[in-house]
Formats: C-alpha cells, structure tokens, sequence
C-alpha cells in the first residue's frame, strides 16, 4: 500500500513539473507607464516614484443575488480604466439587469437611483442627470458581458452603483483615485 502511494506521488510530481519551459515567448510590446504620485514613509523619507501602467483593466461581477464581487476599486488619477461587467447570474435582463455607473462627487446615490428607476427607456440611466455621472455600462441579463473605457477623475473617492431598480442599496461601492 506504502509503496501504491509512494509512486502515485512520485508519477504526480513527474507530471507536474514537465510542461511548460523550452519554447519561445513571444517579445510584448512595451506599455506606456505614469508616473505615481510620491508618498512620504513614515520615517520621514520619500519613497521612490513607481511607474503605473497608462491603462488599468478591471473586471466586476454582479450576480441573480444582486451583489458585486467587488465594494472598493483602486485606480490612478489620469489613467485609462478598461472596466468589464459581467453578470455571472443566470436571470435575464428584464428580472435582474445589472449596469455600473461611477456618479461625481457630490452625487446623492439614493436620489440618482430613484430617479433611475423612472428612466427604464434610458436603460437606467437618466439623461436629465448625466451631469451627475463619470461613466456607465449598459444593463446586462444573466451570463453577458459589456466593457467601457474611461479617464478616471480628480483624486478623491466617488461612489459606484446599480441602478438596476432597487439594486443600489446592495450593489454599491467606492471608486478611490489616488
């Protein structure tokens, strides 16, 4: 028996380590970097500038239980966010839709999201509040996906929702740009 477990471990360590190594990789092209803003340590000193890529991408899922996989997204000031939504449910748009919006600063969640409610034909999105809104998805049914490009804003934390009705008060989160 000792020895049946003995060399299943031993072909299972064979297997794993082959694969893989010895083939040519591709050169990637090289991406455009920002610069990161300087902190001060603790300690006094400054630490070094680290390089951020120019785009950043994100990927946010909703679910049939009207929650996000995410509550915090962390970008730069500046950069490119490449954010895809996708709702990892099964239930269709018209029952549990999902969307993203990043509302401005200032922006009362619980009023854009009432007034979304009202604006079904706008697909949740109400045009006599865009002013109030950085970006947006479209609202997506169960198993789909949509991606949009943005500039994130000024530093500061912003407020991202749900404006699916009734979604905003469980699908929420903070978008902080540093």
């Amino acid at each position: 028996m000792k020895k049946l477990f003995l060399s299943i471990v031993v072909a299972s360590l064979t297997l794993a380590s082959c694969g893989g190594g010895g083939g040519e990789t591709e050169a990637q092209p090289e991406e455009k970097k920002l610069q990161a803003p300087q902190k001060s340590s603790d300690y006094g000193e400054e630490e070094s500038n680290a390089d951020v890529p120019e785009t950043v991408e994100v990927t946010i899922e909703g679910n049939d239980q009207m929650r996000y996989n995410l509550e915090k997204i962390e970008v730069y000031e500046g950069q490119t966010v490449k954010l895809t939504l996708k709702h990892v449910g099964e239930m269709a748009k018209e029952a549990m839709g999902h969307n993203w919006v990043l509302l401005a600063k200032g922006t009362d969640k619980a009023e854009y999201a009432t007034a979304a409610v009202q604006a079904k034909d706008e697909d949740y999105s109400p045009s006599a509040l865009a002013d109030q809104v950085i970006a947006h998805t479209e609202t997506i049914g169960g198993g789909n996906e949509t991606t949009i490009e943005f500039e994130a804003p000024a530093k500061g934390t912003y407020d991202f929702i749900c404006s699916f009705p009734g979604h905003y008060g469980l699908m929420n989160g903070k978008f902080i740009v540093k």
